[in-house]
């Protein structure tokens, strides 16, 4: 690289690379979600980005290319007036200097080209030369003039508050690839919001500014710049030049009088030609830039992590109300609420009349023969209170099912991220379509499940011939209707009452075929590889919102290494 000029930074090839690094970083960064609370941290990121590509790594890459002073301000302050009559004559007869325009002009000295032709410098914005074609957006038009220096060139940007948009953020984009501020304002207009947001920026961001007051009133000049010169004061600006340019008759050429431009040009002809004068500008621009690639950072960095928790909360609120759901699966079918109605009326049917019930009581020891009697010379309709069984079961898990997507929807709306991500996906304030066919082929699995441990049980010719005489179907429903009801070993008491002693009749069945303690374990059983079924499936009506989250997610390897590549910058600057 060539010999830095004096007064200017160091050109650190190690600071070089690490702002490179963290640019990479702030391009792979992302805020996937639109949040009222980061929207302007995202557009800022935009930003840095673009200061970056556009000022800080090709300033740091060409420490010595020429001083880029970008001429802006509001519509109708004269910019490109004022460049013409700076360079001495009208850069384009066609009129290329339009405030409307979204292809700027730079200007620079021929011997100069080399650093503006290429993409060291707005690298987004392709070049164009020749004044005769017509300007295209996305382009930035190169013009050689003698009357300006070696070693400074001018860029017209467009208006900062143009009624086109595309225009008025290349205009920012303009500025914050500008060495210095050449900041066009007028008497009626200086005290404006939008020039003096932008002047705030540069003031929180080190960058050198010169103030061009145009049109003024000879009258009243003396009280309008003492006016201005207060408010960039305020905005810490104080040391900023002042230029005043008097509402005058421009000259034949379409130019202002040379007494009246003579000290703005004079002041950048000086600057041009005083190597260390502009070394002491770039460094200012360049060390303001690098500071605040901190605060601009870490910006990026808490919106980042506001995401992330907002994903996390809503994450958690799917996982809560699935949750929930689970256990008030596991309440319903251990409270024996399962044995009312359809299921009860059933039941009823298949053991018969008071008789059976009577028989039963008479002695366990003979309640094989007994029931079996009971019931002869009609097939029990165990199809009808298997039906019933399933149905009950379905309709809870189904019910509660519902009830998680119903709760996880609404309490996704009331969060600030929730409602987008409902509006995108629509799907997720209700269950998915598949859960009832679902849930109707894991209830049918799961009574599969009480029939394999009826079998398992009967693992030795006494109990398999008691469990013959009921048929492994039987079996398998009068374990269901314990396993409802029946918890840590003790019936439900309530639902013994409702289902007039049928629950405890059917546990007399099984405790006589297999004895107390193998019952409530096999209970047990049942009803663990029912909920452990009802997990699985609520896990994958819950992976619908990870899902979604998913592609909203922020990683945490995301923030860390933006993280650390601030701080490796903030560290290379802090030794140069």
């Amino acid at each position: 690289m060539s010999a830095t000029p004096p007064g200017a930074p160091v050109d650190s090839e190690e600071l070089l690379a690490r702002v490179i690094a963290l640019r990479d970083e702030v391009e792979r960064s992302e805020l996937p979600l639109d949040l009222p609370s980061t929207r302007q941290a995202k557009e800022n990121r935009a930003a840095l980005l673009g200061q970056l590509d556009d000022y800080v790594i090709p300033r740091l890459s060409s420490i010595d290319a020429p001083l880029l002073a970008v001429v802006g301000g509001s519509t109708g302050a004269g910019k490109s007036t004022l460049v013409n009559s700076v360079l001495g004559r009208k850069v384009s007869e066609a009129g290329v200097l339009r405030p409307t325009t979204t292809s700027p002009v730079l200007i620079h000295h021929p011997d100069d080209v080399r650093w503006f032709r290429d993409g060291r410098v707005l690298p987004s914005l392709s070049r164009v030369t020749g004044e005769s074609a017509e300007p295209q957006p996305g382009t930035v038009r190169l013009a050689a003039s003698e009357a300006l220096q070696p070693g400074l060139a001018m860029l017209d940007a467009p208006d900062i508050d143009s009624v086109v948009s595309a225009n008025r953020g290349l205009a920012t984009q303009l500025l914050a690839a500008a060495d210095l501020w050449l900041f066009v304002t007028t008497a009626a207009r200086y005290a404006d919001a939008v020039p003096w947001r932008l002047l705030k920026q540069a003031s929180d961001r080190g960058t050198a500014v010169a103030i061009i007051l145009d049109r003024v009133d000879p009258d009243a000049m003396d009280d309008v710049r003492s006016d201005l010169v207060e408010m960039l004061r305020e905005q810490g600006l104080e040391t900023s030049p002042v230029f005043t340019v008097p509402e005058t008759t421009l000259d034949e050429r379409g130019l202002i009088p040379e007494g009246d431009i003579s000290r703005l040009r004079s002041w950048l002809t000086a600057l041009a030609g005083d190597q260390r004068a502009r070394g002491i500008v770039i460094q200012q621009t360049l060390s303001g830039a690098l500071r605040s690639l901190d605060e601009r950072t870490d910006e990026l960095v808490a919106a980042a992590t506001t995401q992330q928790a907002m994903v996390k909360e809503l994450e958690k609120v799917a996982y809560d109300a699935y949750d929930t759901a689970e256990d008030q699966v596991r309440d319903g079918i251990s409270d024996g609420q399962l044995l009312r109605g359809e299921v009860l009326a059933r039941w009823q049917e298949f053991v018969g009349t008071g008789e059976f019930f009577k028989r039963v009581e008479e002695g366990v020891s003979r309640l094989r023969d007994r029931v079996t009697n009971a019931i002869k010379g009609a097939p029990p309709p165990s199809k009808p209170l298997d039906e019933a069984l399933h149905d009950g079961v379905a309709a809870l898990v189904i019910a509660e099912g519902d009830a998680a997507a119903a709760t996880t929807a609404r309490r996704w709306r009331s969060t600030e991220a929730g409602p987008e991500l409902l509006e995108e996906h629509p799907e997720l304030t209700r269950s998915s379509e598949a859960l009832r066919e679902t849930v109707e082929r894991t209830v049918r699995d799961w009574q599969g499940d009480v029939l394999d441990i009826v079998r398992a049980e009967g693992g030795n010719r006494r109990t398999n011939a008691r469990i013959a005489a009921y048929g492994v179907n039987g079996i398998g429903l009068f374990l269901m209707l314990v396993s409802f009801a029946h918890t840590g070993g003790v019936l439900v008491a309530p639902e013994v009452a409702i289902a007039g002693g049928t629950t405890a009749l059917a546990q007399k069945v099984l405790e006589a075929i297999f004895g107390d303690q193998a019952v409530r374990e096999m209970a047990a059983k049942a009803r663990s590889l029912l909920l452990e079924r009802v997990t699985d499936l609520y896990d994958e009506e819950r992976r619908r919102y990870e899902s979604v989250l998913g592609t909203v997610q922020v990683s945490e390897g995301q923030v860390r290494r933006l993280t650390q590549a601030a701080e490796a910058v903030q560290a290379a600057r802090s030794t140069r």
